[in-house]
């Protein structure tokens, strides 16, 4: 869901909504539990992010979204179906994911993008604070790389899923979900603003690429579950609307790095 305060400051770096004091009371039993769940496993830190994160969640039909540090793969999946089942009645469902401390370490795009995240979209909430040591970060390309240079990546690994007889209703919301996360780092950098939220800006791309307007309406339709592409709608927007956002994306803002 769209956060309101989303945006940059003044002098140019990225401002959100995430807050400990707007996470609402009925998501504390929630947090609570998660936070007894993790602190199980040693050295693993915790944080809330998403719509919960930002004060804007509706009760019972949002997720509540964390992402540990430390934590196996498998142990978060296993928290994460113990705690949907625990509070289905407030939430859609609890997603713990799975970060390793490298994840947000070195110099590469996909690292930069991960400590930007962590800074000004997460709610410390236990563990190792690895958040409030991090600067504020500047709301420019370097960023939107950071968040969507894989983009590219992602187009590949759409088509070879649609090769391989994928199911089109999740994949169709994937590719849609992501693609307009990519046309909001685009949005970002043409309008020297900032913004994650992919309604608004299939909207304001519509009107700077008016050749991508109905495409962009059907990837936002697509991204909220309201439609569902089949194969060859799915192959249609992959050889059309993503292939041009993706050669956007890479000219003006970049992909991220091949790894050596």
């Amino acid at each position: 869901m769209h956060d309101p305060n989303e945006g940059i400051t003044p002098d140019g770096t990225i401002i959100t909504g995430a807050s400990r004091a707007r996470v609402a009371s009925a998501f504390e039993p929630v947090i609570d539990a998660a936070i007894s769940a993790t602190a199980r496993h040693h050295d693993v830190s915790l944080y809330l992010y998403g719509s919960a994160a930002t004060g804007v969640a509706v009760i019972p039909t949002s997720d509540v979204d964390l992402v540990s540090i430390g934590l196996s793969t498998a142990a978060a999946s296993g928290a994460s179906t113990a705690l949907s089942a625990r509070f289905a009645a407030i939430s859609r469902g609890v997603d713990v994911g799975a970060a390793q401390p490298s994840d947000y370490e070195g110099d590469s795009d996909e690292s930069y993008g991960n400590r930007v995240f962590l800074r000004h979209y997460c709610v410390y909430l236990a563990g190792p604070d690895r958040h409030s040591s991090l600067p504020a970060f500047a709301a420019d390309a370097k960023a939107a790389r950071g968040f969507n240079g894989d983009i590219a990546r992602y187009a590949t690994r759409w088509r070879e899923n649609l090769l391989g007889g994928a199911d089109p209703h999740p994949l169709s919301r994937h590719v849609a979900r992501k693609t307009l996360l990519a046309v909001a780092g685009l949005v970002s950098i043409n309008d020297h603003t900032w913004t994650t939220d992919r309604s608004s800006a299939a909207l304001r791309w519509a009107t700077l690429r008016p050749q991508l307007a109905e495409d962009l309406e059907t990837l936002a339709r697509w991204s909220t579950g309201d439609a569902t592409g089949d194969q060859e709608a799915i192959r249609t927007m992959l050889d059309g609307a993503v292939n041009t956002i993706v050669a956007e994306f890479a000219s003006t803002i970049g992909l991220w790095r091949t790894p050596a």
